[in-house]
This record gives C-alpha cells, structure tokens and sequence, in this order.
C-alpha cells in the first residue's frame, strides 16, 4: 500500500469523529490534489480557499458558499470532492461511498460545459432536462445502482411535479453532495433572480444532517451573499479578491447607434481572437449581426428566441474560433465556458454593474490580455425601464390570480391567461413566486390553491425596486467615471480589496478612441436608416375566450382576417427605435406626423408595393385606426398616405371609449377590444366604391389585436382586404 493509499484509509477510519488530526487531513489534501492533477493538468495546485471548501465539505460535511471571481476554479472544487466523496475517501469505514453529486445549474450550456469537465477527471456525469425527457428513466435507473457520480438539474425540475414527486425524493435521500451554481438566483436582490431556485430549501430539508452543500457565484455583493448563506443555514463563506488580473476595461462615448456599429465594424478586426459583443434586445443582436455579416465578418446571432440546435452550432463556432464572434443577449449570461475569450464588447450598458462584472467575465480566463469595451448609448435607461416594468404584479393583480384558483381543480397557465390580465411569461413568473411563498402549487394538469394565508410583501418589493433602480444609477456612474473601472466593480459587489488596477483606460490611458471612418460610418447610418418591418397576420383566436365571456375561438375566418402589415420600425431597433419611442411614448404629447417619418412611410410603402414579398393587389383606399391617445398623429399619418398614394381618404373608425385598459394579453386585449370598433356611413359607403385593399392605420402595434379586430370590422362591412400599416412596433 503506498503513503497516499494509507492515507486516504486512515482518513475514511476517522473522518466522521469529532476531531481529525492534521495527518489525516493532510492525507485528504494530498488525494484532492491528485484529483485535481487528473481535472487540470500535471502541474496544477489547490489554492488555499479551494482546498478550505474541499476540507469542509468533505471532512466536516458543512455547508460552503464560495464568491469568488470567475475563473478562480469553483468548480474544481466540486468534482474534487465528488471524486473523494464517491471513492468512499473521508467516510468511516463501516459506510458506503457517498450518493452522487447533484449540481443545480442555470442555463443548458453550462450544463454541457460541466459534463465534458467532468469526463477530463473520470467522473461520470449526466443530465436532466427538458431535452431529454426520453431519457429520465434509463438516468434515474443508473443512479441507483451507483452508476451516475454527478447529476446535473437546472432549478425548473425541482417543480416539475413528475421530476418532484417520482425523482426527487430518492435523489434527496440519496444525494452526497449539493451544488447550487450561480447561487446569487437564489436571492431576489440578486441581478438575475430565478424564482425556481427559491425550491432549493425544499431540497435542503430533504437532505441528511450529514450531507455537505457547496453554493458558488462570482457575482455577490454583500446583501445578496448574507441571503444566501442565511437560506444555506450555518454555512462557511469563502470570500476572495474579485479581481481580473487579464481584463482591460474601457468605455468609448459614441454619438448615436450608427456610430456604434461603425466603431465596431472598424475595431472588430483588431480585437485579438474571438470574444461576444452583446445587446440589449433581441432585434439590436439581430441587426448588428446582419450588419457586420454584411461588412464581410463571420459572426452569429444568440438570443432567446434562437432555436436550441442554432445556439449549440453558434456556441460550437465559437469555441473551435470558427466566428469572430457572437453578438448575444444576456441568454449567453452565464452558461457559456470559453478560456481563451479574448473580447467581450457591450453595445449599450447592462442595468447593473453587478450583471456588467458577471457578463464581461466570460473573456480573459486562459490569456494574458483580454479587452472589455462599453458603448453605452442614450437609449439605455428607457430599455432598462422596460424590463424592470416586466417585474412581479401588483397586489390587485396578484389578488386575481389567486382568485380564480380552486384547491382541488388544477388551471393550466393557458386557460389562467384569459381570466387574468398578465401576458404568458410575467403570469409564469408571478405562479412561482407564489408557489415558492407557498401560496400555490404546481400538480399534474397546472396550477392549484393551496389555501395558505399569504400575504403581499410591498415593502421588499420596493426594496428591491429601488435597489435596481440604484444599481441603473450605478452603471451610469461607471460609465462616467473618471476612477479606476475595475475598482469601481469590485466596490459595487463589495469586494474588501478593491483597488485600482494600473490597466483600465482610466488607470493606463485610453486604448480606443471614438474615431469611425467615413465610409464605414455611412454604411451603418444607410443600414439602420432602413424603414420596414413586417406585422404578421394572425389567424388563430386565443384559447380560453368563452371563460371572458367572448365567443369566439378556433380560426378566424378567412373573410375576417387581415392581411400581413408592414411598420416603419420596431421600438427596439437601433436604427428607428429611438425616434419611434420618442414619437409613441405615453408621456408623449399628440401632435402632426414628423416630415423625417412621413418620408420612412413613403419608403415602407415603395419597397411593399416593389420588393419580392410585395402585396398582392395596390390599396385602393386609405383609414385610420380609430385613436382616443394620439387622433392627430393617427389621422396626419393616414391623411399623408392618401395624398402621396393618390387614394380616397375613406376617413376613421368610430371607437367605443374605455376599450384601452386591458395590455396584458392576447385574451384580455380581445375582451376589451372585440366590439369596440364601427364602421361610420361615410366609410361604409366609400368602402362599397373600393375595388381592392384598404390601408388601415394607426400608429403603434402591440399586441396585435387592435389591427385584427378593427379590420375584422371593415371586413364585414365589405373591405375586399385590409393591409395594416403602423408607424411602430413594440418589442
């Protein structure tokens, strides 16, 4: 038996006794770092603060919540001690080898990252997941008999009521480590919090006295850090310098979003390697990427609303440096594990410095020098108060949702959605929470009342707002700071050792200016200035309109559709949002149509009646969308069209007053809208005149349905066809 060998069985004889001599915790060490030489190579060591979780998890099975910076080596430290755990090492003699390691992560990618690390250290890892429900039950077999060593869930499976009732009371029973990564989710004063985590302390109660939990991020100020290690219960912190020794921060002030994409087109080259530039929204990754594509580079898109096969290939190019980059949204967050990043560049600010440090550290890991540029632009703040308004109901709606649920008789969120005025993804939201507040439950079927008193917390709500709204102020400040921008990072997540760091453009001197050259500069103002975005025509009725007392449902009638429209922008382009934004704000006042926009129309129009999807038929008559906020800017627009087109101006629909409340989804939109539009004489008879299409518009498209239901009224009261037109489109 060698030294090692004898080591490690001393540490299994005595490990679980009140006190281990340091010989036998040596023994420990001396086998984690073996494990590590197997994960990261031949010369590889232990830090100190690694080798303290380690200890503590597998010697004295204590709870650990490690903040540490990205790349310091979190998750060494959780296949190490699997490897100790599952080879019985650190447990008396007498017990068998530890359960597997079950690992909570975020995003799928992260998942795919961690099952090939642990494939480099001979641990045999697996995953549950919505893609791959097929193989639950070939993975839930190979767990009891001892096969899996990690099994890695991402949060949402913990309520899954087939995952929660059939898989995981014999995972918590048998489960030798926990692993909570990213576990700042776990906290609602965290950047990015994930009601789904909250289900961890139903785990946590599931587990033995004895099993040791680690919970690791790298993006924790103190207050998020005391909730967690409060929800963990007696937990060991281990807090280290939050310091990116390869990272050179600097920020460049560009005059408008044109200049923005000009400065990148000109400056990609010129970033070393392969990196991320990301977005606000899903259409600025979109256009960028169409523009740099056109400007002769290989990049991809990677955004939510991405196909899951197309974000593998993308992640894919990437790593074999096959792109010079991804232009992502915050989808790319957290689950993705690139060494040798070597850029990582931000067309507009995040909304906290906390979400900034979190996404700027996915470059740098494995190279000296890595460059981190922010292009803050003037349209931050209204797109960071968008999302925010996204954020947990207010009481009386809560109060509803509530309302409609029964105890026994489970609601599906599809037909929750039209008793509730909540759109799908803010109503899933709100469900959670309320399952976590113990409120409501997930069963088989949907969602049922649990009859629990519950009470609506409005003054941490507003605590939590206004610290978001702190942490928005913050990233203005860190843009306009003439400190040490890593410092000022580090200060935000309270890092103790902040101090500056010699490299930043601040520190060292700007390594960018604002210069764009002439020709890429007008390429991207003619790339942006291109008016025309498509509004897709509905077919289908919501599901669930009976229970609001509308009846209608299936297919809308071929003779009452509307055609496909046609919009001057989306209020998130980078080219047209800001002015459409501007234009269509509540706070807004009405007025006449902008000569700047009424020339966007005549192009939309131009390039509708010539390109290759044009309409089928010229429109052969003009009307407006019957508008209580905005009549003047609505019946300019319609007037200007008719006279440009040479059409007759039919004029506008009559509107039933108090239709706008409703905004929260398809279904209430319908309720209020379904009979709110007649047809006056004056258009009835122009449109008996009509030998095609009518024009119908108005000037902002939500939902949607306010252009299907007023055209569903000139359809029947004898429009041929109806083609909208709006001057914007939300999202």
């Amino acid at each position: 038996m060698s030294e090692t060998e004898a080591g490690a069985a001393a540490a299994r004889a005595t490990v679980a006794e009140a006190a281990v001599t340091e010989a036998e915790r040596a023994a420990v060490r001396e086998c984690a770092e073996e494990v590590l030489r197997r994960l990261a190579g031949a010369h590889a060591v232990l830090r100190e603060d690694q080798w303290r979780a380690i200890e503590a998890l597998v010697v004295d099975r204590r709870r650990v919540l490690c903040v540490q910076r990205t790349g310091w080596g979190k998750s060494a430290v959780y296949f190490v001690a699997t490897a100790l755990l599952r080879d019985g090492l650190a447990a008396e003699a007498e017990e068998p080898p530890a359960g597997p390691t079950v690992i909570v992560s975020p995003l799928l990618a992260l998942m795919r990252n961690q099952v090939e690390a642990a494939a480099r250290a001979g641990i045999r890892a697996r995953t549950i997941n919505s893609a791959n429900l097929d193989e639950w039950s070939e993975i839930t077999a190979e767990i009891r008999a001892g096969a899996v060593d990690v099994l890695l869930i991402s949060p949402e499976r913990l309520n899954n009521p087939d995952f929660r009732d059939n898989v995981l009371p014999d995972l918590a029973a048998s489960t030798g480590l926990l692993v909570v990564d990213e576990a700042h989710c776990v906290s609602d004063w965290g950047h990015d919090f994930r009601p789904d985590y909250r289900r961890l302390r139903t785990f946590l109660a599931g587990l033995g006295a004895r099993i040791p939990v680690l919970a690791t991020t790298a993006t924790a100020n103190a207050r998020v850090t005391a909730d967690v290690a409060e929800q963990l219960g007696d937990a060991l912190v281990l807090r280290g310098p939050l310091d990116r020794e390869s990272l050179r921060l600097a920020v460049v002030p560009l005059a408008d979003p044109a200049h923005r994409l000009a400065w990148l087109a000109d400056h990609l080259e010129g970033l070393a390697g392969s990196g991320i530039v990301y977005t606000l929204t899903v259409a600025a990754a979109l256009e960028t990427a169409e523009f740099l594509r056109g400007r002769g580079f290989a990049v991809a898109a990677y955004t939510g609303q991405v196909e899951d096969a197309d974000r593998r290939a993308a992640e894919q190019d990437l790593l074999d440096n096959k792109i010079k980059a991804l232009i992502a949204t915050s989808a790319l967050g957290m689950g993705f594990d690139k060494p040798d990043l070597g850029f990582v560049v931000h067309l507009g600010a995040p909304p906290s410095p906390i979400a900034y440090y979190q996404q700027v550290g996915r470059a740098g890991r494995a190279v000296a020098h890595a460059e981190v540029v922010l292009l803050p632009g003037r349209e931050d703040a209204a797109i960071w108060r968008y999302f925010a308004s996204l954020a947990f109901p207010p009481e009386e709606q809560v109060r509803a949702v509530l309302a409609q649920l029964d105890t026994d008789r489970p609601l599906s969120t599809p037909a929750l959605e039209p008793m509730v005025d909540l759109r799908r993804t803010r109503l899933e939201l709100m469900l959670k929470v309320l399952d976590v507040d113990g409120a409501v439950r997930r069963v088989r079927g949907g969602w049922v009342a649990t009859g629990q008193p519950w009470t609506y917390d409005t003054a941490r709500l507003r605590r939590v707002a206004e610290a978001r709204t702190a942490e928005q102020r913050s990233m203005v400040d860190y843009a306009e700071t003439t400190g040490c921008r890593m410092e000022f990072l580090r200060r935000c997540l309270d890092d103790p050792e902040a101090t500056p760091c010699g490299r930043c453009d601040t520190c060292a001197g700007p390594q960018f200016d604002a210069e764009v050259t002439a020709a890429t500069l007008a390429a991207a103002q003619t790339f942006l200035g291109r008016p025309g975005v498509e509004i897709g025509p509905k077919k289908q009725w919501p599901t669930g309109l009976s229970a609001v007392g509308v009846q209608l449902k299936g297919r809308i009638p071929a003779e009452e559709q509307v055609l496909p429209g046609r919009a001057v922008g989306r209020l998130s382009d980078l080219g047209w949002g800001g002015r459409l934004r501007g234009l269509v704000a509540p706070e807004s006042p009405d007025g006449p149509l902008p000569d700047a926009l009424a020339d966007a129309v005549v192009e939309v129009l131009k390039a509708w009646a010539h390109g290759d999807d044009r309409w089928a038929q010229r429109p052969a008559g003009v009307v407006a969308v019957g508008s209580h906020r905005r009549p003047e800017l609505v019946g300019s627009t319609a007037a200007r069209i008719a006279a440009v087109g040479r059409l007759p101006l039919l004029g506008a629909l009559d509107r039933r007053a108090g239709d706008g409340g409703a905004r929260g989804n398809s279904a209430q939109r319908v309720r209020a809208l379904h009979d709110a539009f007649s047809v006056p004489p004056e258009v009835g008879a122009g449109l008996a005149e009509l030998d095609g299409p009518v024009l119908l518009v108005d000037d902002l498209v939500d939902s949607g349905w306010t252009m299907v239901l007023a055209g569903r009224a000139l359809r029947r009261a004898g429009a041929p066809a109806v083609l909208p037109l709006a001057l914007a489109v939300a999202g």
